[in-house]
């Protein structure tokens, strides 16, 4: 029989192979064709009953397993700035809130295509995790820090040189690149052996803590403009020179995330063998206790990360901090949405609830936004985490050359010290147009304008 002659029985075509490996089997033990068929429409009748079938038993177990998985039906999903969102993404979008455990899924107005989930894409799980709806950079986040430096510094030529050797001796950037000497944190004291991949991947974490990684990792200087009263940023309104980060967990973030999404696809229902890095698990399995454990580790991490960068950037510009703000945008929280709790992946959306300030960055020439959230419950508290790409890097690489965008900026008044050409401005959507999609999700409190940019120039490809 061949697999449209076994869809007409009723068999799913993730069982037909083991259905024809059961007639064969049969077959070759004497059984006529007519009745090896008849077999095979019992055990669809009544698969329980033939679990230890000398023919049939592979398929009675993958055929019960799949009648345990069917199909929910998928969720609804939120939209802001549809306008702004290809065709790709909202497929991912579908694909994802058709798991078994979604609840709710919301889409940010910078989302573009990703690996599973979309760029931009939140989606609640009940009682499971999905690693690659987290991402491969684990906690990748925000910092920002208000600096006691004049506001003159940023246009005085000499002063701007200090502040350039600040971000260039401040940190380390590149697929890969470590410290020598490694720098310290208190991060290092937790508990690395929650999981075997922290475990060993605990010196490579240690030497990499405070550098920043590749693609579109960023640590700059500008002028943040307070322009709310109540901004909690820990300043008056006005005028400030900020230094501004955006990096993540780096090569363990990256382990943790790769070996914990293999584990769930090799776990996953035979129904759900096409989902792919949408895979998940059940968090109440080791697994899933190991992962999540190892998640928020990479949180702490990742914080860690961007304190040791400021610490470093700050002492070497000869500042000290007034105040600041932080944020993940790679990341799961347990919430409590609609009376469930649920499993929150943002992956590259911040966190919006009522209250909660964030930061949202647009490229190396236009501004970065403080916000604080409004806690709209369509978007599961979330709000968008930058511009969001309108290219492929191998696209862009092939457009655009950096030194040419360089000098253009500079007569900006923009000095890139460093940076790949697929991050130049004309990679993104205008930060302009998704902010103003998402008004009901965030307001504004503060900008922050970038005058010297540092990012990787050196081909790294990107580990997020």
């Amino acid at each position: 029989m061949n697999r449209k002659q076994l869809t007409k029985l009723g068999i799913p075509e993730y069982c037909t192979l083991e259905a024809m490996q059961g007639i064969q089997s049969a077959v070759k033990a004497g059984l006529r064709g007519k009745d090896a068929k008849q077999r095979l429409i019992a055990v669809v009748a009544a698969p329980q009953e033939y679990l230890n079938d000398e023919h049939f038993a592979e398929f009675a177990n993958a055929f019960t397993e799949v009648e345990e998985t069917e199909p929910s039906t998928p969720v609804d999903y939120a939209v802001w700035g549809n306008e702004f969102i290809d065709e790709m993404s909202h497929k991912q979008m579908r694909e994802a809130c058709s798991l078994p455990h979604a609840v709710a899924g919301a889409l940010m107005p910078d989302a573009h295509l990703g690996y599973g989930l979309p760029i931009g894409g939140v989606l609640a799980l009940e009682g499971a995790v999905c690693p690659y709806a987290v991402g491969v950079d684990i906690a990748c986040r925000m910092k920002l820090s208000v600096l006691d430096l004049p506001t003159d510094f940023l246009a005085d030529d000499k002063r701007r040189r200090e502040l350039t050797t600040a971000l260039e001796k401040g940190t380390v950037f590149g697929t890969g690149k470590a410290w020598k000497p490694r720098k310290d944190h208190d991060v290092m004291d937790q508990d690395w052996t929650v999981s075997r991949i922290t475990r060993e991947s605990k010196d490579k974490a240690w030497n990499q803590l405070g550098t920043s990684g590749s693609g579109n990792h960023f640590v700059e200087f500008g002028l943040l403009t307070i322009t709310e009263e109540e901004a909690g940023i820990g300043v008056a309104p006005g005028e400030y020179v900020a230094l501004l980060s955006h990096s993540g967990s780096r090569g363990t973030g990256h382990a943790v995330c790769s070996t914990y999404s293999a584990i769930a696809r090799k776990k996953l229902p035979r129904r759900y063998a096409h989902v792919g890095r949408l895979a998940w698990l059940e968090l109440d399995s080791q697994e899933g206790q190991e992962y999540w454990a190892a998640m928020n580790l990479m949180g702490d991490y990742a914080s860690a990360n961007h304190a040791v960068i400021h610490r470093n950037v700050v002492k070497l510009a000869g500042a000290s901090v007034l105040g600041g703000v932080e944020n993940h945008h790679n990341f799961a929280w347990k919430e409590v949405h609609n009376g469930r709790e649920v499993i929150v992946h943002r992956k590259g959306a911040t966190p919006a609830g009522e209250g909660v300030l964030g930061v949202i960055p647009g490229s190396m020439a236009t501004p970065a936004y403080v916000v604080r959230g409004k806690g709209n419950a369509a978007s599961l508290h979330s709000a968008a985490h930058g511009a969001g790409r309108v290219m492929s890097r191998k696209k862009a690489n092939s457009m655009y050359r950096i030194q040419s965008v360089r000098t253009n900026l500079k007569a900006q008044g923009v000095h890139v010290i460093s940076a790949g050409s697929d991050e130049v401005p004309m990679v993104y959507k205008n930060i302009e147009d998704v902010m103003n999609a998402q008004t009901d999700l965030v307001t504004k409190v503060a900008r922050f304008d970038p005058l010297i940019v540092k990012m990787c120039g050196d081909g790294s490809r990107p580990e997020d």
